[in-house]
């Protein structure tokens, strides 16, 4: 098997992982899970990004801390509270670390803890040190409990697994993401889990996973707003039996690749399911003298407040476009510049050469009426390209935001 292909099982897909989710109580509605646990059967290289909020949350912190010797075997969530600007928050977060050691049998500086849901209110550590054995209890092959655990506004769960090869061993990667609000990231977005049985050194996990979040959860905004909770953390445990990958190579190549498929997936579930959103929004930059201009250009465009609007009223309104990438601070050439939407009902180019062109309303309507809408753009200053994901801005999510912690 040479190529990479998709696969069941989330972050339970690859050897050696088990996963679970329960509602503990944090939530006040029994229906919707809000504690979950993924845990490998041995030690693991371990590697995370983490928000560079200056407000970070108190599982952010822990988290960061306990990764800094780059190994861990647990991972621990809940959703209903951020766990953020609270006195005791470092304390509830070493608490929950606490209660998946003591019940796993492992060190405590050996989980990852994660939190998500309002700011600024108390996280009550009983309903979880009274679920935690139940918890426990539910571990299996429960990806998609451990991933319905971590979700707040979310409408649906969010996960990708992937079989690939490594070195002539079958190995496996799966995630598990949620997030459709305060999405702006810079170093990780939301809250995303990832695990795989490949054999590699934490120095080149943590190599991989910071190159690869550049291009894919960074590229993904929703509403402009960064998150105090932001956690990206990848798990591989080694099982899969290939030599461990220690240095760059084909190796090294192979999960690479795989870990972009994974994120790239989650990057457009995320966007696609953004807070009241009705379509997902790709911004692909091409002709960019350089790969930082064409990043810098996609995600003006993609958090542009206009530009998400006229999406949402399937409205052609491509200078809100070029006002974007305008400011977003890259040197381009504003006469250069080709502008097309583009869907499934077809494609609409706009703008050529920084002028616009003729194009009829109906036809435009329809092409930007799908649930998936392309804006493509030509800097044509070279040959470097990048693509972000967003999602149009809706009265649904003034109303969702609206009312969010009462």
């Amino acid at each position: 098997m040479k190529s990479l292909r998709e696969i069941k099982g989330g972050v339970c897909a690859p050897l050696g992982f088990r996963a679970g989710g329960i509602h503990c109580g944090i939530r006040k509605n029994k229906d919707k899970k809000d504690f979950a646990l993924i845990l490998s059967d041995v030690p693991c290289a371990a590697a995370g990004v983490f928000t560079s909020n200056l407000v970070k949350g108190a599982p952010v912190v822990v988290a960061a801390r306990n990764l800094q010797n780059g190994k861990a075997q647990a991972i621990i969530c809940n959703s209903g509270n951020a766990n953020t600007c609270n006195k005791d928050g470092i304390a509830v977060a070493e608490k929950m670390c606490g209660l998946a050691a003591d019940i796993a049998g492992i060190p405590a500086d050996d989980v990852i803890v994660a939190s998500t849901g309002v700011i600024g209110v108390p996280l009550d550590i009983a309903p979880m040190e009274g679920a935690i054995g139940d918890l426990y209890a539910s571990l299996g092959d429960n990806s998609d409990a451990a991933a319905e655990a971590i979700m707040t506004t979310d409408t649906v769960p969010k996960s990708v697994a992937v079989e690939f090869e490594v070195g002539g061993k079958v190995c496996r990667m799966g995630a598990i993401a949620k997030g459709v609000g305060m999405i702006c990231p810079n170093m990780a977005t939301t809250l995303i889990f990832i695990t795989t049985d490949v054999k590699i050194s934490s120095a080149m996990l943590k190599k991989a996973l910071s190159e690869d979040v550049k291009k894919s959860f960074n590229m993904v905004s929703i509403d402009g707003d960064q998150s105090t909770n932001d956690t990206c953390c990848i798990l591989a445990n080694g099982l899969a039996g290939n030599d461990c990958i220690e240095a760059d190579g084909a190796d090294f190549t192979a999960l690479k690749r795989a870990l972009g498929y994974c994120t790239v997936k989650l990057s457009r579930m995320i966007a696609k399911d953004g807070e009241g959103a009705t379509k997902l929004i790709e911004c692909n930059v091409s002709g960019a003298r350089s790969v930082k201009m064409a990043r810098g250009v996609a995600r003006a465009v993609i958090k542009s407040s206009l530009v998400k609007a006229a999406m949402f009223g399937a409205d052609a309104n491509w200078g809100r476009v070029l006002c974007a990438i305008g400011y977003s601070g890259e040197a381009v050439d504003p006469d250069k510049i080709d502008v097309s939407f583009r869907s499934a009902a077809g494609d609409l180019p706009v703008c050529k050469g920084g002028s616009g062109v003729p194009f009829d309303e109906d036809y435009a309507k329809s092409v930007l009426s799908c649930d998936e809408v392309q804006i493509n753009i030509n800097l044509n200053l070279g040959r470097n390209k990048a693509s972000a994901w967003g999602c149009d801005l809706t009265y649904d999510y003034v109303k969702i935001n609206g009312d969010y912690r009462t």
